[in-house]
């Protein structure tokens, strides 16, 4: 497998000024992105490349605050149903141009206990006029304890039109602060979007 990397020099110099560390692997059509340390909420990144997918990632972004310590962990996606299906299901004109709708974002578990991990997945469809057309799609997860944004993970990819589910696991500091969390989860493209939210606790 081949590693793409854009701005090596970039990259090596947001490692050497955080406290975190920063790992990068790739399995085609599984997981691909960077895991990142989020002690500092630094942003930090590794853009790789799948030429198999033809999809580029790079997870970039911490966590602070009420989560302070902990880590971002790799990006997963899937394909949930072909471009075919998806215009089915959405009974999608070319006309109508790129269309990106956010069918559900969960966590899981939606109840844990500080140390623990979370994994926030989002399932969404993108069309584009035509099939072989690809558009960048921007996938943000902010999460929020009370008013207070706590972390805010952003991912951007190369998509041909499909359904897809993505997935980012959250490692919970072990001081994490007990409540309830929001998540709240956009899929934008240069122009549209959607959002969803949904929550989970720490006890």
């Amino acid at each position: 497998m081949k590693l793409k990397i854009i701005s090596i020099v970039t990259l090596i110099s947001f490692i050497s000024l955080m406290p975190g560390c920063a790992t990068m692997e790739e399995h085609r059509g599984a997981t691909t992105g960077a895991a990142i340390g989020g002690a500092t909420g630094a942003v930090a990144g590794a853009v790789l490349a799948d030429k198999g997918a033809k999809t580029e990632t790079a997870i970039i972004g911490g966590l602070i605050g009420a989560l302070i310590g902990g880590a971002i962990g790799h990006y997963a996606y899937d394909v949930k149903r072909s471009r075919q299906e998806t215009e089915q299901r959405y009974n999608y004109q070319p006309s109508s141009g790129t269309m990106v709708r956010l069918e559900d974002v969960s966590v899981s578990p939606s109840s844990v206990y500080a140390g623990n991990k979370v994994e926030i997945a989002s399932t969404y469809a993108v069309l584009t006029s035509s099939q072989y057309d690809e558009v960048r799609i921007t996938e943000i997860r902010e999460i929020r304890h009370g008013d207070d944004l706590v972390g805010k993970p952003e991912v951007s990819v190369i998509r041909k039109g499909g359904t897809y589910t993505s997935t980012v696991p959250v490692f919970l500091p072990k001081d994490a602060k007990k409540g309830t969390y929001r998540v709240l989860a956009t899929i934008q493209t240069p122009t549209t979007k959607d959002s969803r939210e949904t929550t989970f606790t720490v006890k």
